[in-house]
């Protein structure tokens, strides 16, 4: 990588991978020492540690066609970024959930994504199937 990108670069690659259901893109994205908490089991969510970790669990996600992610606004602050989403998992129009992600970028890279959502159940996941 010739030039650190910004945190505004990073998460608009992040979100298109998901969009547009492109797991590879994700790659070059995630640093090494990345940690994230999934948005379940309640109350605290999955914690997954290293890039591998989070890297698996985001291209699974990624992959899954029968799923739909739609940003609904981002924010970047420095080195943080607030993302507010949509995720559709079915037709219906109860089988959505909305949520935010709070990400950490450093070197161009995210190494930190903690996942939180409005949610009382179980949201069936690719990464969890």
């Amino acid at each position: 990588m010739s030039s650190v990108r910004t945190t505004a670069a990073v998460i608009e690659r992040f979100n298109h991978a998901f969009v547009h259901h492109l797991p590879d893109e994700l790659d070059e994205l995630v640093g090494e020492d990345c940690v994230m908490e999934g948005i379940q089991p309640a109350p605290d969510g999955e914690r997954y540690d290293g890039g591998q970790a989070c890297l698996e669990f985001w291209r699974a996600l990624a992959a899954d066609r029968t799923t739909r992610f739609a940003p609904e606004e981002v924010v970047v602050m420095g080195e943080h970024a607030t993302i507010r989403w949509r995720y559709r998992y079915g037709d219906g129009p109860a089988d959505s959930v909305r949520g935010v992600n709070l990400m950490r970028v450093r070197d161009g890279r995210i190494v930190e994504a903690l996942g939180y959502s409005k949610t009382a159940g179980e949201v069936p996941l690719a990464a969890e199937a």
